[in-house]
C-alpha cells in the first residue's frame, strides 16, 4: 500500500478512506482534529471531555459514509457534527442528572425501616388480627371494611345494608372492645 501524503485534498483523502486507506485518517485527524477539539472544549468545557469527543466524531466519520464533499467543506461538515454531538453529550448528561437528584430526592424522603422495627410492626399487626377475630362478626367485619379497605361508614352502610346508625354504632362498639382487648399492647 502506498503512503498517504498530506499534500492531498480533503476529496482525495476521502476518496483513499473509503477505499480502505486508513492512513488517510491520520492525515485527516492530523488536519482537523484540533478544530474538532476546539469546538468540543468550548461546548463541553471540560478537556477530557472535549477529547473523548475528538475521537467519537473521527471514529463515526470514519465508521459512516455519510458525508458528501459536493454539499459542503469537511471543516463545516465535521464542526456541525461536533456541535451537535457535543449539546447531545449536555443534554443527555442534564437528564441524567435530573433522574439521579430524582432518585435521591426520593431516598431522603422514604422514612427507613429497620429489621426491628418491621419484625416489631408485624407483631403488632398480628396481635391486631388476634384481637380482631374475638369481635362479633359484624363488628369484626365493620371494623376491617373501615381500616382495612378504606371503605367509609356509608359505603359500608350500603354495602351491608345496613343503616349508616348502626354501622357507626358497630364500629365504636368494636374499638372499644379491641381497646380491652389489647390494653398497651399495641401502640
Amino acid at each position: 500500500m502506498a503512503r498517504i501524503s498530506s499534500n492531498l485534498s480533503d476529496v482525495e483523502l476521502i476518496h483513499g478512506l473509503r477505499s480502505g486507506e486508513q492512513e488517510a485518517l491520520a492525515v485527516l485527524y492530523d488536519r482537523y482534529g484540533n478544530l474538532v477539539y476546539t469546538v468540543a472544549l468550548k461546548i463541553l468545557k471540560r478537556s477530557d471531555e472535549a477529547e473523548d469527543l475528538t475521537q467519537d466524531v473521527f471514529l463515526n466519520f470514519w465508521k459512516k459514509e455519510t458525508f458528501d464533499p459536493n454539499r459542503a467543506a469537511l471543516s463545516t461538515y465535521l464542526c456541525v457534527m461536533t456541535r451537535s454531538r457535543a449539546l447531545n453529550r449536555i443534554s443527555s448528561q442534564g437528564s441524567r442528572q435530573r433522574q439521579l437528584q430524582q432518585l435521591q430526592y426520593v431516598d431522603q424522603n422514604r422514612p427507613t425501616v429497620t429489621p426491628l422495627e418491621e419484625a416489631s410492626l408485624a407483631e403488632q399487626q398480628s396481635t391486631l388480627r388476634q384481637a380482631l377475630s374475638t369481635l362479633p362478626e359484624r363488628q369484626r367485619q365493620i371494623l376491617e371494611l373501615n381500616f382495612y379497605q378504606g371503605s367509609s361508614h356509608s359505603e359500608i352502610a350500603r354495602q351491608l345494608d345496613l343503616p349508616l346508625g348502626t354501622v357507626k354504632s358497630s364500629a365504636r362498639q368494636g374499638l372499644l372492645k379491641l381497646r380491652k382487648v389489647l390494653g398497651d399492647r399495641v401502640k
